[in-house]
């Protein structure tokens, strides 16, 4: 159950969205192409951020870049 501590834990890093163009899913909705957000976990696959809506949402990481 960690991800119910997501909203309080310390941003791991920033990312920028760089693309919102998805095949299955429509994440133009809580992404905005140019946007940065900030990391709260991270797996091989994806990165869960918080989002245009304010929540923790995970993504592929083919949607963003890291900001160095």
């Amino acid at each position: 159950m960690i991800h119910t501590k997501w909203n309080e834990k310390e941003t791991i890093k920033q990312v920028t969205c760089v693309h919102t163009k998805a095949e299955k899913y429509m994440v133009e909705h809580v992404l905005t192409e140019g946007n940065v957000y900030d990391v709260k976990n991270e797996t091989d696959e994806f990165y869960f951020v918080v989002d245009n809506k304010g929540r923790i949402s995970g993504f592929y990481k083919d949607y963003f870049q890291d900001i160095n």
